[in-house]
């Protein structure tokens, strides 16, 4: 602004995305509720069973409950702040809170990229080196490879969030339900050139380098499965993969489609729609994905049923 005529925001936050829609706000209470519930009892039960069947004590299952574990974070740092602004007029988040919410669920996004790699790569092992499994995927790999994705997701967000939360904002209104990277710098009143290119950049690193190592893992997973002489032996290979790259289109899917929207004021109520479907919706549907389409896992549920009924 000229002169630097504006006052800065310091306390408050308004999240007036669907303000503009009072005839929905029930119905969206409703919807963002019971798919929430649904969510957290769906992952939180998934994990107990991987946790109480030992058939599931290995390095894929592993995996799958961490990331049932960051599909219940990163949908509690948005939904249950979305249900009260439902109810609410004034919809407020303060400065700090803002922050955090934007920083864990960013934070989680990246690192649920960076896992969905590592659940590559140990499919990738059990099908080209199936006999060095084992060997390959030992528990200190299996340990690193579970780590490293929330060392490297919340490191990178570490630095955009700091040189974003570093801006002046002058407007307190944020067209969204929930504070994202997009719709913060959109309120600032400086240049946010610099800032955007370093989001950019570390957004860039996240998405391609994650992607980059699932499609190139992809590949070769499926040129082994096609030199499978047996058309049984290939459904079966292909099948221990089928749940995790139905999830990866998915989620790769939403986010692509959500922030390669054009950025105008015709399209901001088709990218806060396009938001619900990654923020809530994509966290019901992975404990769906990996239990429905999986036998272990069912195999698994009907046991500790059987253990509980006849102890």
């Amino acid at each position: 602004m000229a002169g630097n005529n504006f006052t800065e925001v310091t306390t408050v936050f308004i999240l007036s995305g669907f303000a503009n829609h009072p005839e929905l706000q029930v119905s969206l209470f409703l919807m963002f509720l019971f798919i929430y519930l649904f969510t957290v009892l769906g992952n939180l039960r998934l994990i107990t069973l991987i946790r109480m069947d030992s058939q599931l004590h290995t390095p894929m299952y592993f995996f799958l409950s961490n990331l049932a574990f960051i599909d219940v974070f990163y949908s509690s740092t948005v939904t249950p702040k979305a249900l009260v602004n439902f109810q609410s007029n004034r919809r407020s988040i303060s400065f700090v809170g803002c922050f955090v919410q934007m920083y864990f669920f960013v934070g989680l996004v990246c690192c649920e990229c960076f896992l969905l790699g590592s659940m590559a790569y140990d499919r990738y092992v059990a099908i080209c080196n199936p006999l060095l499994y084992s060997v390959v995927m030992s528990q200190k790999v299996s340990n690193w490879l579970g780590v490293m994705p929330y060392v490297i997701g919340f490191t990178n967000l570490l630095i955009s969030a700091w040189v974003i939360s570093s801006l002046a904002f002058c407007d307190s209104s944020i067209n969204h339900f929930f504070c994202d990277t997009t719709a913060l710098l959109a309120l600032s009143c400086v240049d946010t050139f610099c800032t955007e290119m370093v989001s950019f950049v570390l957004a860039g690193f996240t998405l391609l380098s994650s992607l980059l190592i699932i499609t190139v893992t992809y590949v070769t997973i499926i040129s082994a499965i096609l030199r499978i002489q047996s058309a049984a032996d290939r459904q079966k290979a292909f099948s221990t993969c089928a749940s995790h790259l139905m999830g990866v289109t998915i989620f790769y899917g939403s986010l692509i489609f959500t922030y390669l929207q054009p950025d105008n004021t015709s399209s901001l109520t088709q990218a806060q729609v396009a938001s619900v479907f990654y923020t809530i919706v994509i966290p019901m549907l992975n404990p769906l994905i990996y239990s429905l389409r999986n036998k272990d896992v069912k195999n698994a549920l009907l046991r500790v049923i059987h253990r509980k009924l006849f102890p």
